[in-house]
């Protein structure tokens, strides 16, 4: 058995915010790689010391655009949607790199865990090891390459988390978002000041995620093979 079983998530605010769920379904339902293993001069984006690989970048891009053109949501420029499909694939390299820099790390539980809990492998709610393997024979993938690009989802994951947990409401933003929430009419209404509070932490953290992310992009170099998308 695989080892991890063996031993035991501005300009296109809507639209990013589907793009985003639907890239989490592109590793396993496309199996896209991170490219790590790719020969020199296939990689459509370099940063760091990680890349882009071509495949990938095709295959997300074919996949999330089917997808979106089958919600019917509106017409958009391929040149504009790649843009959009490499400018998410390399922040979530970035995120790679600062979880790197922060010293952390991913333990056989947390990817353990995190594989059995995806819906692809799982049958009557339960995780599944032979629709597992099959799933990726299926799409030529080694556990052990799978494993890998869960890894660094996971460390992505980790490093926004970080960065979103340190910041809190100061007391006088609480006392504003207190004195700014109007008394609502029905004392049932989900509009309560501590719906308002989290509400206001919530923007907050999403800013400091943003800025967090331009301070990387300004600090890692980065660079797009625009002849390859």
């Amino acid at each position: 058995m695989i080892k991890i079983l063996r031993d035991a998530s501005h300009n296109y605010p809507w639209l990013i915010k589907s793009i985003m769920g639907i890239l989490a379904l592109v590793f396993v339902v496309t199996m896209g790689w991170w490219g790590f293993d790719e020969k020199a001069g296939n990689a459509v984006a370099d940063v760091g010391d990680l890349s882009v690989s071509r495949d990938e970048f095709k295959r997300a891009f074919e996949f999330m655009y089917r997808s979106y053109r089958e919600k019917g949501a509106g017409e958009i420029k391929e040149e504009a949607f790649k843009q959009i499909v490499i400018d998410q694939l390399i922040e979530s390299r970035l995120w790679v790199i600062a979880a790197r820099d922060m010293g952390l790390t991913v333990s056989d539980t947390d990817l353990r865990d995190t594989i059995i809990q995806i819906p692809d492998f799982q049958k009557n709610g339960a995780f599944d090891p032979d629709l597992y393997r099959r799933l990726l024979a299926a799409n030529h993938w080694t556990p052990s390459a799978f494993e890998a690009m869960q890894q660094q989802e996971i460390l992505a994951g980790k490093a926004r988390l970080i960065v979103r947990d340190s910041v809190a409401l100061t007391p006088w933003e609480i006392a504003e978002g207190q004195a700014l929430t109007p008394k609502p009419q029905d004392p049932n209404s989900p509009m309560t000041k501590d719906r308002a509070l989290q509400d206001m932490l919530f923007q907050k953290q999403q800013r400091a995620l943003a800025a967090y992310q331009e301070a990387l992009k300004a600090k890692i170099p980065t660079k797009i093979h625009r002849e390859l998308l």
